[in-house]
């Protein structure tokens, strides 16, 4: 049934023109039926440079909307419109404007994995990648808002030295990974190098060798000379490091760490997806013009 699925999406997205897009903690089957792996933001930037007009954007729903964002131009699918993300769903665009009446002369800084309305609140957009550069390079002298996660934002505020204020949103995935699974992983596999995602907890980040993004993650492992790492993140990401470096070995740090809402998509929503042309995610244009200055600020300032 699986060949079949796939052999009807290979000739759908053919017919139709289409470019599939996999987050890198999607099904297996999922990534492998997909023209680009990667983290949010880098999909969507493929996106906007595809000749394709026709998207299909396997994650959750803020990432189709980052897409949509970028290519107003083209027609953003979501196989499962269902597939939320729960940090994401932690603060609203009313909160970012009750957070800038509490802190006037703030300058608001949104992890890209928030929505589209609360996108259009900020004054500027980071990645787990740049978010650290981002901070550092505004001025210094003005109070600076971190939303919504806690975790990343504690790791950019003892990365650069600056206090931030934190809004108290967490990845319910990544606070499953605790420093007992580190221990643990690092008795089985004592010359496993650890790499974890800095929307850990912060004990976890301290027991690590690095903290990187999933981008990061994947380039590392890829340029790395040591053979052993153990990943702390969603574990859909195992597939790909162990598929795009073999002769190397991946650990999960927890068994838990799973997204339920990176699951909702299988290959059945996909075909259904490209064939029905279902699920559109389109951002209006105030909001999308509003939250691409947030995303050009990032772009200037890292």
């Amino acid at each position: 049934m699986s060949q079949e699925l796939i052999d009807k999406i290979t000739k759908i997205r053919k017919e139709k023109d289409a470019v599939i897009l996999a987050h890198n903690y999607q099904l297996p089957e999922v990534q492998d039926i997909a023209d680009h792996r990667g983290d949010s933001l880098e999909l969507s930037r493929i996106a906007a440079k595809s000749d394709k007009k026709l998207v299909c954007f396997c994650g959750v729903y803020f990432m189709a909307e980052t897409a949509s964002i970028l290519c107003p131009d083209k027609k953003v699918l979501i196989p499962d419109p269902d597939a939320g993300c729960p940090m994401a769903n932690m603060i609203t665009a009313a909160d970012v404007r009750e957070l800038r009446e509490r802190h006037p002369g703030s300058v608001v800084v949104g992890y890209v994995n928030t929505s589209a309305e609360v996108k259009a609140e900020l004054d500027v957009c980071c990645t787990s990648t740049n978010a650290v550069e981002v901070v550092a390079k505004l001025d210094p002298h003005l109070e600076v808002i971190f939303i919504p996660d806690k975790y990343l934002g504690d790791y950019v505020s003892k990365k650069t030295g600056r206090r931030l204020i934190l809004w108290d949103g967490y990845c319910p995935t990544h606070v499953r990974i605790t420093p007992e699974d580190i221990v643990q992983q690092l008795r089985r596999h004592p010359k496993a190098k650890i790499m974890v995602h800095p929307e850990c907890r912060a004990e976890v980040i301290e027991m690590a060798d690095y903290a990187f993004s999933t981008g990061k993650m994947c380039k590392h492992a890829r340029e790395s000379r040591d053979k052993e790492f153990i990943v702390g993140t969603e574990i859909g990401i195992i597939h790909r490091l162990s598929k795009d470096n073999p002769g190397k070995l991946f650990y999960p740090a927890s068994e838990h760490a799973i997204c339920p809402n990176m699951k909702r998509t299988d290959l059945a929503k996909v075909l259904w997806s490209l064939e029905e042309e279902e699920h559109e995610v389109r951002v209006s244009e105030d909001i999308r013009r509003r939250a691409v200055a947030a995303l050009d600020k990032m772009i200037a300032l890292s």
